[in-house]
């Protein structure tokens, strides 16, 4: 059984529990884990950046995946977000309740 992991950054807390609460109220997606503490070194604009962020990693179902990019790219609040995701093999029971929170798909 497969499900869907896709993982994006924002630079707050605040925004990544927006996010979250937004995906599980659409279901979008059946759990959201947040990771803080990250530090992101990287290019923008032709300048150097660091930057603090926090991960969100969302579990949802391979045909959602559609849904989530344009939740995202009118709800993340960076111009050009990390979107990454990966279809990930789950036990069945996990997969299963993935289904049930997010409808199918």
């Amino acid at each position: 059984m497969e499900i869907l992991s896709l993982t994006t950054t924002v630079s707050s807390r605040q925004d990544a529990e927006r996010l979250a609460g937004a995906l599980l109220d659409r279901r979008l997606a059946a759990c959201v884990q947040l990771d803080e503490g990250l530090q992101s070194h990287y290019r923008w604009k032709g300048q150097p950046c660091i930057d603090a962020e926090v991960r969100l990693t969302i579990k949802s179902l391979p045909g959602k995946l559609a849904a989530l990019q344009d939740f995202m790219a009118e709800q993340h609040p960076y111009e050009v977000p990390q979107l990454l995701w990966q279809t990930v093999g789950a036990s069945p029971a996990y997969a299963e309740w993935v289904r049930q929170e997010v409808g199918g798909g």
